[in-house]
């Protein structure tokens, strides 16, 4: 798919890949690193080096925001995300299930998922769903544009969205989002 963006996912294709996660060997883990991209909007580099010291609180309990830090995000563009209450959930019942240190996704053997691994879970799941175009990054993607539709209801601005993502640009946040052709006919019915 060399030159090409990873198309964004609709909320049928999210629910799909949600159900191939739930049914897979490792369901938590696997609903983990599909929300960790659709819903924080993160990269796969991200999800792999995400630690629990990033989502915990002071007392240990999963808190409100996600802190990605700058040594794991792409430019050193570290940020803060407020956790989706889907994710939040998810991030409950793996807390749960661990002493709350080290790397959140974990592969068989304990140890820290590499980026390259969640890049080639997410090909498999798509291959397996019959997505086509689909890549790591079309979570991401799908987040942006979500993002950048339903910013204004929430009061904020293209900016917000920028942030979000982590770009310097605001040019590169532009460049994710996906137009909407039923939008642009209402819109052009208004003129």
């Amino acid at each position: 798919m060399p030159g090409k963006q990873a198309k964004t996912l609709s909320t049928d294709h999210i629910d799909d890949l949600l159900f191939f996660a739930e049914r897979s060997r490792h369901p938590l883990r696997n609903r983990l690193i599909v929300l960790l991209s659709v819903k924080a909007g993160l990269r796969a580099a991200e999800i792999a080096k995400l630690t629990w010291a990033m989502v915990l609180d002071p007392s240990g309990a999963v808190g409100g925001t996600l802190a990605l830090q700058d040594q794991i995000a792409k430019k050193r563009s570290g940020r803060t995300i407020p956790i989706h209450a889907d994710l939040r959930q998810a991030l409950v019942e793996a807390r749960q299930l661990c002493d709350g240190h080290g790397a959140i996704v974990r592969s068989e053997r304990g140890g820290a998922m590499t980026p390259m691994t969640i890049v080639v879970w997410f090909n498999r799941a798509y291959k397996q769903l019959g997505f086509e175009g689909c890549s790591s990054h079309s979570g991401r993607r799908t987040f942006i544009t979500r993002a950048a539709r339903a910013v204004h209801k929430a009061g904020g601005s293209l900016r917000d969205v920028q942030l979000l993502a982590g770009h310097r640009s605001i040019q590169t946040t532009q460049r994710y989002i996906d137009g909407d052709s039923d939008a642009q006919r209402r819109l052009i019915s208004l003129i």
